[in-house]
């Protein structure tokens, strides 16, 4: 059943040319026992030796670009037509040696290449999946990279399943270990519990275990699931973006983003949303933000963009709706600020020079453009003007 799902068929590099001894193991695997493999689903293969120079060989022959992941271990990637090949070499003297040494049984189970009848699965993870229970193998698999704490909690969000008790013992246990691991590869798995079906119990299961940096929070964890984002209106695509921003902002700040080694990007979005989510509190949100200053509500809709949807997760759906009908429209001069004329036009035209009154004027120009008090280019430069002596006046 699981290769008629994996349709080898269709893999950029045919079975033909790995070793005999090479086997499929790990996400690939579990997905695809589970229905659930995406269209071009990442691949780990385990050889028996020499996984770096297969993978340099696969690469010469049908393409693609091989990356050395970890020369001492011998693990390299080979990336192809969209397609990302794990090859590794195999941990112990076996296969089942090397599946003993893995996390959660329902990713200790293999299929080798070259008998395609045959699952092996030492530890019971066909029974687990259809349990839908997470299960360790060991504590001390657990211990050996520590991530891996925190990836039972992503696993069981992502697969919908329950942790088995004595598995959600170790991760409490040893949460504190979870502090060795890189920023970026927990930072890695958060973003994947953030989109999972079940982020949000996996989250606040995270923030009861004391598995994430500590952050000041807005308030108690409160729904943010994807029934909630479409009795909001948020379309299924909306709702795959606002979702895990409003998840990420729910339990994380800037510099706890920062402490994880996250973009910058990542660390202003999140700080934005949760800026205004602040700014409008949680009982009248929509009428404190049409009572806002307009230079305030312009500043809010250019610093949020397109993440506004994230911020009307919270809101009373009626008011949601009626700011999604106006933020789905990319002519909306409100919910989408952009300059009424550029700088050099205004340059040119007034001969200003750069300087802070032209950034301030620029300033006033996108206002007057964003209430409906401008009328094209030669309204804009008219309005300039005015404005240029009314501030000459004031100096």
């Amino acid at each position: 059943m699981a290769w008629s799902v994996l349709r080898a068929e269709d893999w950029p590099v045919p079975l033909s040319a790995f070793p005999a001894d090479a086997a499929l193991v790990g996400g690939a695997v579990r997905d695809a026992l589970l229905n659930r493999l995406g269209p071009a689903p990442d691949l780990d293969l385990v050889v028996a030796d020499g996984a770096i120079t297969l993978c340099k060989t696969l690469s010469k022959r049908f393409g693609g670009s091989p990356v050395v992941l970890d020369a001492e271990r011998d693990i390299g990637r080979l990336v192809i037509r969209g397609w990302s090949v794990d090859l590794a070499r195999r941990e112990g003297q076996s296969l089942a040696d090397d599946l003993q040494r893995r996390d959660y049984s329902v990713n200790a189970m293999a299929l080798p290449l070259a008998q395609r009848d045959q699952l092996v699965d030492p530890h019971g993870g066909l029974e687990h999946l259809q349990r839908r229970q997470l299960v360790a193998l060991a504590e001390r698999n657990l211990l050996d990279d520590p991530l891996r704490l925190l990836r039972g909690v992503r696993l069981a969000s992502e697969l919908e399943f329950e942790l088995d008790d004595t598995t959600a013992g170790w991760i409490q246990r040893h949460r504190e270990r979870l502090s060795s691991v890189a920023g970026e590869r927990v930072l890695a798995e958060l973003e994947k519990l953030c989109q999972s079906p079940q982020g949000q119990q996996g989250l606040q299961r995270c923030l009861d275990w004391g598995l994430l940096p500590p952050c000041p929070a807005l308030a108690p964890l409160t729904p943010l699931t994807a029934e909630q984002a479409s009795s909001r209106g948020l379309s299924d695509q909306e709702c795959q973006e606002a979702l895990p921003l409003a998840r990420m902002a729910a339990v994380l700040d800037g510099p706890g983003l920062q402490q994880l080694k996250s973009s910058r990007k990542l660390q202003q979005r999140v700080q934005r949303l949760r800026h205004w989510q602040q700014r409008l509190g949680a009982q009248n949100p929509a009428e404190l933000a049409e009572a806002l200053e307009e230079a305030e509500r312009l500043q809010l809709h250019r610093y949020l963009s397109s993440d506004l949807p994230a911020l009307l997760l919270h809101w009373p759906a009626p008011a949601a709706k009626a700011w999604l009908r106006r933020w789905r429209d990319p002519e909306d001069r409100l919910f989408h600020p952009r300059a009424a004329i550029n700088g050099d036009q205004l340059q040119q035209e007034l001969g200003l020079k750069a300087s802070p009154q032209l950034g301030s004027l620029l300033q006033f120009l996108m206002l007057e453009q964003a209430f409906g008090r401008l009328d094209g280019t030669a309204g804009a430069l008219e309005r300039a003007r005015q404005w240029l002596e009314r501030d000459t006046r004031r100096d």
